[in-house]
């Protein structure tokens, strides 16, 4: 038992390094990196964006991909975290500001969410994942992205907010809200900030260092990750469940937290619109690129199929398709309104979900 509590809570710090590196230095990194390329704020913030709220589940996967005999933990991640944005950021988002969305993004982001949710369940099939599969799921998002670069231009809209560095200030100063309002979490929080601190520069001083911040951010994210994976598999053996149900729900969750913090965050400021497009951008990131790419390259170096377990996944994605079409109603109803109540029922469907999952480790 001491164990299996030892390995839960080296899960919750990384959990917290991750969101830490995430929120603080990689997305601070990647809007340099989107401005010095010119990107719109469509296209940075479907690809850099996501990328950096995404990160934990793509790098968990990659690492999971390279574990031999726990390849379901990156897919089971993958899949849960999914299930997390699109009931608890998303519910959580509308408890804290009624979000007034705008009916031709909504059905832009959810219809190519739809889309790669198929992908996933048309390639989880049969249990094993092709190149010519694999190759989907970044055909999809390449197409995504193409439609997201002519979008300001099909249907124009007034902007003037840089989303990416008011991201990062806000979340700057709810971090200092926080240590300011708990002295025993200060004390612990600002310990692993101080330390982390030490292999990053500051990039408000030294903007040109932004490739520096890049590189330190990416390579302790992947140490990170990699100390994530071996803690589940080490926790699911110790407890006795199975990897994948480990995956579907704590790693899920955990590595979520960046995407929860940030839709949060923008909540709070009355853009809940901007809230809930996130939890639904970055789910379309983490299924056609978090499990396509790496899949992708996997397939291309090893001249070897992916195989995945479909026993506790299946489920748990058809799950998620009727969970999407099922708020995509919702917002038709209320006329693209979402407001506390319909927060509270996909909290509460979250959690139904969750004993769900620990109750068909008995079956």
């Amino acid at each position: 038992m001491f164990a299996a509590i030892f390995y839960l809570i080296v899960l919750i710090f990384l959990f917290y390094i991750l969101a830490k590196i995430c929120d603080q230095y990689f997305i601070q990194s990647l809007d340099i990196i989107s401005s010095k390329l010119n990107l719109s704020q469509s296209v940075a913030g479907a690809s850099f964006m996501a990328i950096g709220t995404s990160a934990p589940e793509f790098f968990t996967s990659v690492i999971a991909l390279t574990k031999v005999g726990s390849e379901n933990i990156g897919a089971g991640t993958i899949v849960g975290s999914a299930i997390f944005n699109i009931l608890v950021i998303v519910g959580f988002s509308a408890i804290v500001s009624t979000a007034f969305l705008s009916w031709k993004p909504v059905v832009r982001d959810m219809g190519f969410y739809v889309v790669s949710i198929l992908v996933l369940f048309f390639t989880f099939n049969d249990g094993i994942v092709t190149l010519y599969e694999a190759s989907m799921y970044l055909v999809v998002y390449s197409f995504y992205i193409f439609i997201l670069s002519k979008w300001s231009k099909w249907f124009p809209e007034v902007s003037t907010i840089d989303e990416g560095e008011e991201l990062v200030r806000e979340m700057q100063r709810e971090d200092k809200l926080l240590k300011k309002n708990s002295k025993l979490i200060s004390r612990i929080l600002l310990l692993i900030d101080n330390l982390l601190s030490l292999f990053f520069p500051d990039l408000n001083k030294k903007p040109q260092l932004f490739w520096l911040t890049f590189i330190v951010s990416i390579s302790l994210i992947i140490l990170s990750s990699w100390g994530l994976v071996e803690s589940a598999v080490s926790f699911a053996n110790i407890v006795g469940i199975p990897e994948v149900i480990v995956a579907l729900t704590i790693l899920a969750a955990g590595t979520s937290v960046p995407d929860l913090l940030a839709s949060v965050i923008v909540a709070k400021k009355g853009r809940g619109d901007m809230a809930i497009s996130n939890a639904v951008g970055s789910n379309t990131f983490d299924i056609l690129i978090a499990l396509g790419l790496p899949w992708f390259f996997y397939i291309v170096y090893t001249g070897r199929s992916v195989v995945v377990g479909i026993e506790n996944l299946t489920s748990s994605i058809l799950l998620l398709f009727f969970t999407v079409v099922a708020i995509f109603f919702v917002l038709l109803v209320q006329k693209f309104k979402i407001g506390k109540k319909s927060g509270y029922f996909l909290v509460a469907l979250y959690i139904m979900y969750v004993f769900y999952s620990v109750i068909s480790i008995q079956s």
